[in-house]
């Protein structure tokens, strides 16, 4: 279906009752110039990545995951923390073997972890985010703080941003993924006040913006958006940015080829 949605067809997409566990009624979906494919294996079968120009994962660490569903299963659902934990080591095997893997095909990988602002913290509510950028990727440029390619960090509370306990720090530098070339981007802790973003987007480069103050304007716009105070937000704000200048880059390059 990604082969015929690319050629420019019409696809009858299935969609699976989560409440049923059958398929319901297939949802005919018309071609676009654009389109987004989510899930849990979208990078596992090598035919579909060829025909993906970008490619983004959502990485969420044990300690994080673990954290999160026992706040929803507990507080919301009144599950056992035993029955959680039974939950999450069943599907651990599936996960490793089918999903896990799949992250080193990424362009973009957004790993959440734990913070290290905090010892011991196991609460999950204070997170540290990396945005790990490939190097060399078609259309993209990775975003960097202060100076391409350097390694460094920053803590940048103080009269310029309203920094509660435990604070914000950021990091960036070079690295290494699955012997890929990459530029990390990394944030650990949440802003007080989102308005004062614009202090730290000031310092970044490479961020496919159209104008200053475009990552705080769009921030704020979804200022009511679980996240939106930490890395998650604003990585998932910078990525999405980046699909935009993509897009426009690919979009272009099809208009000139037609044109010659």
């Amino acid at each position: 279906q990604t082969k015929d949605f690319s050629d420019g067809k019409s696809i009858d997409k299935p969609i699976y009752n989560h409440v049923t566990g059958l398929l319901d009624p297939a949802e005919t979906i018309a071609p676009s110039p654009i389109y987004v494919i989510e899930g849990l294996h979208p990078f596992y079968d090598e035919r579909v990545r060829d025909l993906l120009d970008f490619k983004i994962y959502l990485d969420i660490s044990d300690e994080v995951k673990f954290a999160w569903k026992i706040q929803r299963d507990m507080a919301e659902r009144g599950h056992s923390l035993e029955s959680i934990k039974a939950s999450i080591d069943s599907r651990k095997p599936d996960f490793d073997a089918y999903i896990d893997p799949q992250k080193k095909f990424a362009d973009i990988i957004i790993q959440v972890l734990p913070t290290q602002l905090i010892p011991d913290d196991n609460e999950g509510k204070i997170l540290r985010v990396r945005m790990i950028q490939k190097e060399g990727v078609d259309n993209f440029d990775p975003v960097y703080l202060y100076d391409e390619g350097s390694t460094i960090s920053w803590i940048p509370c103080g009269r310029k941003l309203t920094c509660s306990y435990p604070g914000i720090k950021f990091f960036y530098g070079p690295d290494t993924y699955y012997g890929q070339e990459v530029s990390v981007l990394e944030m650990d802790g949440q802003f007080d006040k989102l308005e004062e973003l614009i202090y730290v987007e000031s310092h970044l480069s490479n961020t496919s913006t159209k104008f200053y103050g475009e990552i705080t304007q769009q921030m704020l716009k979804h200022a009511s958006f679980p996240g939106s105070n930490n890395g998650t937000g604003l990585f998932q704000t910078l990525c999405g940015l980046k699909v935009r200048e993509l897009y426009e880059q690919v979009a272009s390059k099809e208009v000139e080829a037609a044109s010659v």
